[in-house]
Order: structure tokens, then C-alpha cells, then sequence
């Protein structure tokens, strides 16, 4: 008797005090305020078929939809609504909260990390230099590029590859910027450009667009994740959980389109490839 006064005693507090039993699970719910109330997942993607094919009402496919939609199933949530932005458009998108999430298109750098939280990777790759087929100015990576003042190096504005590709030596003038792979593609064959550089999986079936790649052996794996704002973490936590689950069980692995695995299979947090990532 006296046990159950106690628990009147203090369920009549919280009343006073404007809680409620539904309240601890709001606040308990990793899910924004904002996509329970929409009942919609919008996420900002740069476009890179077949990786991420995006009809004109917004339905997704490919590898990326595929992945973050088998994480939404897990949470209950619905499959994604995709706009199509350019890459660096893509981070201002979610923090003018235009979108809920990005898309798996940015790889990580300690500067996006101080703007975005990071889910663990859904793709790992060294870079490579995409080349006309024969590779006409014999270039091995970064490097071959640095010490050879009359190449110009295609690389999407604001990538991975344009920073690494200044901090190997690479002069700016050499750099030709562009908004996405569709457009790095034609500044080569415009000849514009000498060679255009990606991570090694980017472009698929590269011979088909007259191009081969140089995979830049001394380039550092990069991974590439889902990202979220700051104050969304508790989100991205929970993607996370979707992820590891998908390693585990093999589902990840059956539709991830490139044959290393088994590199991307041993990584499972952005902080594990750049430490300064929550």
C-alpha cells in the first residue's frame, strides 16, 4: 500500500510538472521531430548512376538507395525521397534543413566533420586518375600530376580528391573544377582536361566512355558515409545500428557493387579513417 502511494505521489508530480509517460519515449526517440510529423525521408544525393538513379518523382535506386532504405526499413521509417544537388551544394542543403540526410556522396575530411556527422562507411576506395585509354601522358597518380606543370586534373569542387590533390603538390592552375562526374567526364573528352580524379570505383565500365583508370597506390583509403547534421546524432546513431546489423548478416556485402570487401567490411565508423570524426 504504501509502495503504491509513492508511485501516485510521484506520477501526480510529473503531472504537475507537464510530463508524461509518452514524453520519456519522445525523448527517447532518435527519429527528428520533424520526419515523425512528415511521415518522409528527404535526402540531398549528387547524381552518379547507376550508384543512385533518381526519377523525376523523386523515387531512388540503385546501390545507395538500396542501403539506406534497407536502414530506414529497419527503423520503421519509409523508403527515401531523393533531390538531386550538386556536391557542394549538398551539406548547405542539410543545414538549411532542406533535406534530413545526405546521400552517401561525400567522403570524409576533417572540415566536413566539424560541419556533419558521419554514419560508418558504405563504400572504401583509393583514388584513381581517370585517363583517355592508353593514358597518352603516362600518369601514375597525384604525384605524376604535381611534377608535370602542363597536365590539367578534372576534380568535382569541394571532393576528397580535389583537397588531397593540393596537398601532393598539385598547383591550383592545374586543377579544372567541376559540379559532378558527368561534367568531369566531358572536360576530358572536350580536352579540357588530361585526366579527372575519382575514387577507383566511381566511373563503371570506364572503356565504355573511352576511359581506363590508374588506381594511385599511394593515395589513403577514403570512406564515403551518410551524413546528418550535428544536432541529429542520435540519428546518425541509429543509422548506424542499421549498418552494422546489414554487415552482419551479410546483406551489406551481397549488394555492395565492388569486389574490396573485404576492406570495407573491417571498418564500421568514419572516426576509425579520420580521427577527428564524432
Amino acid at each position: 500500500m504504501r509502495r503504491m502511494k509513492l508511485r501516485l505521489s510521484w506520477m501526480v508530480f510529473l503531472a504537475l510538472a507537464g510530463y508524461s509517460p509518452s514524453s520519456f519515449g519522445q525523448a527517447d526517440d532518435p527519429i527528428p521531430t520533424a520526419i515523425r510529423k512528415s511521415g518522409e525521408i528527404r535526402v540531398a544525393a549528387a547524381s552518379s548512376p547507376p550508384y543512385l538513379v533518381v526519377s523525376p518523382t523523386g523515387e531512388a535506386t540503385g546501390y545507395d538507395a538500396d542501403i539506406i532504405n534497407l536502414a530506414l526499413k529497419g527503423m520503421g521509417l519509409p523508403a527515401m525521397k531523393a533531390l538531386l544537388l550538386a556536391n557542394d551544394a549538398l551539406i548547405p542543403a542539410l543545414q538549411a534543413h532542406q533535406v534530413d540526410l545526405v546521400a552517401p556522396d561525400l567522403g570524409y575530411t576533417e572540415a566536413r566533420c566539424k560541419a556533419v556527422v558521419f554514419t560508418g562507411p558504405v563504400y572504401a576506395s583509393q583514388d584513381g586518375v581517370y585517363v583517355p585509354i592508353g593514358n597518352p601522358k603516362h600518369l601514375t597518380g597525384y604525384s605524376s600530376v604535381a611534377q608535370s606543370q602542363d597536365v590539367k586534373l578534372a576534380v568535382v569542387r569541394g571532393s576528397l580528391q580535389e583537397a588531397f590533390a593540393l596537398k601532393q603538390g598539385v598547383k591550383p592552375e592545374q586543377l579544372v573544377r567541376v559540379t559532378d562526374i558527368a561534367a568531369g567526364i566531358a572536360t576530358i573528352r572536350g580536352g579540357r582536361a588530361n585526366a579527372f580524379a575519382l575514387g577507383q570505383f566511381t566511373i563503371p565500365n570506364p572503356e565504355q566512355k573511352s576511359l581506363e583508370v590508374v588506381v594511385d597506390k599511394q593515395s589513403p583509403v577514403n570512406g564515403v558515409g551518410v551524413a546528418f547534421r550535428m544536432e541529429d546524432i542520435r540519428f546518425r546513431d541509429a543509422f548506424d545500428k542499421q549498418f552494422d546489423l546489414l554487415r552482419s548478416n551479410g546483406a551489406m556485402k551481397e549488394i555492395y557493387p565492388f569486389p574490396n570487401w573485404d576492406v570495407l567490411s573491417k571498418v564500421h565508423r568514419a572516426s576509425e579513417l579520420v580521427p577527428s570524426c564524432k
